[in-house]
């Protein structure tokens, strides 16, 4: 039985938790960082799991994480 390749664009993007659900960063917060408030700077901060939805297909593009 071959080996499944790793999409290594998703690998950088996404972490797996202790209990196997994915979790993501937000998007946005690299630049023109001056209009945005302050508070949904840090609300973009926090990382985030990853929906439901998208997890099964998330699961197959990284199988070993």
């Amino acid at each position: 039985m071959p080996k499944f390749k790793t999409k290594r664009a998703a690998a950088k993007r996404f972490k797996a938790t202790g209990t196997g659900k994915l979790k993501r960063f937000h998007a946005n917060k690299s630049h023109i960082l001056t209009k945005k408030t302050t508070k949904r700077k840090g609300n973009l901060r926090a990382p985030e799991m990853m929906d439901k939805t998208n997890e099964k297909v998330m699961k197959k593009i990284l199988p070993y994480i």
